[in-house]
């Protein structure tokens, strides 16, 4: 964002406890009256020196998004195409360890909700209890 975290709260610069112990230009060169008229003029500046922060954190996130959104691989299902369902947590056998399935199915698509979630079916008609969302599915090819 261009500012420190330090300089959006309070308005100024912080000077590192080190820094006063060793002669450094900033300390040598302190002046108790022009740096109390420096920090009234910087607390009168310190709004729009975080609205430009704000400004340029917005535009970051947009082009973080635009970037991640270039690469999201859409998958649409039809109603009563066979799928592939992932493995997750629980669901995995803990006797095969890392080398049991990580696909299970197939199962068949009975409708959608949104896009990208889908109600789920076993071969033999049996309706899966919860929605799944298509990241979490891949298409089955006899």
């Amino acid at each position: 964002m261009g500012e420190t975290p330090f300089q959006l709260t309070y308005g100024s610069e912080a000077v590192v406890p080190a820094e006063i112990g060793l002669t450094s230009y900033r300390v040598d060169n302190h002046d108790e009256g022009r740096n109390d008229e420096a920090i009234r003029l910087q607390l009168d500046l310190a709004d729009e020196v975080r609205a430009t922060a704000e400004q340029r954190f917005a535009l970051y996130q947009d082009l973080m998004a635009k970037h991640y959104n270039s690469r999201v691989k859409h998958q649409d299902f039809k109603v009563g195409d066979l799928v592939l369902r992932k493995v997750m947590g629980a669901a995995r056998d803990p006797a095969q360890g890392k080398l049991g399935p990580n696909w299970e199915g197939p199962y068949k698509i009975t409708s959608w909700l949104r896009n990208g979630t889908y109600h789920l079916e076993t071969v033999d008609g049996q309706k899966l209890r919860h929605p799944w969302n298509a990241k979490h599915l891949k298409k089955y090819y006899q």
